[in-house]
């Protein structure tokens, strides 16, 4: 089963998240242990749920997209 993580980099190390599981959140100091610690969340996660919610909150299309804005 795929999801979708998102992954952040600041001078404290990374922190990921799980846009479709709310509250899903791991952090790390490096990127492969930001990634061990996120699956390893998101698989307690979806232990929680029922087989309907996991199709239910796992079926959500999830978007991104990179813009260019002007700061003034």
């Amino acid at each position: 089963m795929k999801v979708n993580v998102i992954i952040e980099k600041d001078r404290y190390g990374y922190y990921a998240f799980c846009p479709e599981l709310k509250g899903c959140h791991s952090q790390g100091d490096s990127l492969d242990e930001v990634l061990e610690n996120i699956k390893e969340s998101i698989q307690l996660y979806l232990e929680t749920l029922s087989p309907q919610e996991i199709h239910d909150y796992l079926s959500k299309e999830i978007l991104t997209a990179s813009l260019e804005v002007g700061v003034a």
